[in-house]
């Protein structure tokens, strides 16, 4: 599916990745509210970039920038209606080309029971880092991954 991957733009996208998100796993099993959602893709210290295609958000990426872990991906959604055409693996690797302006690392943490997230970061060649328990909720672990391009020691940064 033909997507374009650009920054949120409005209230309205914010919105759309909001409900979006909170109507989809591991947000549900996580407990997350549309207002927990809302809150999280709204927040100004990260950036949201949507995948549009026929006019509407098709998923979406949120990224951290800043702190322990520059270059974190917060969370990838794509539509339930859009899944399986390659969004999710077209959104990673946009964030990828994004933070590697800024970093040489890549890191993420996906749930132990989304299954297929596991199977599509694996398959983009991010590695196992280690396992954090009971990280967001009780009995659900939160899996730590990382992908590098190099150590900060020799990064330079294009930004």
């Amino acid at each position: 599916m033909p997507v374009t991957i650009v920054p949120a733009r409005d209230a309205a996208d914010h919105e759309a990745c909001a409900r979006m998100m909170a109507a989809s796993e591991p947000w549900i099993t996580l407990g997350r509210s549309y207002e927990r959602c809302l809150a999280a893709v709204s927040d100004p210290s990260r950036e949201l970039h949507v995948a549009r295609a026929n006019a509407g958000v098709a998923g979406f990426i949120l990224l951290t920038m800043k702190g322990q872990l520059p270059g974190y991906i917060t969370s990838v959604c794509v539509a339930a209606s859009a899944r399986g055409a390659g969004i999710g693996s077209q959104l990673v690797t946009y964030a990828e080309q994004r933070i590697h302006r800024e970093s040489p690392n890549v890191f993420l943490c996906v749930s132990s029971f989304n299954t297929g997230a596991l199977r599509l970061y694996e398959r983009l060649g991010f590695e196992y880092v280690g396992t954090l328990r009971n990280f967001l909720v009780d009995g659900r672990d939160e899996l730590l991954y990382r992908k590098s391009i190099g150590p900060w020691s020799s990064f330079v940064p294009s930004a």
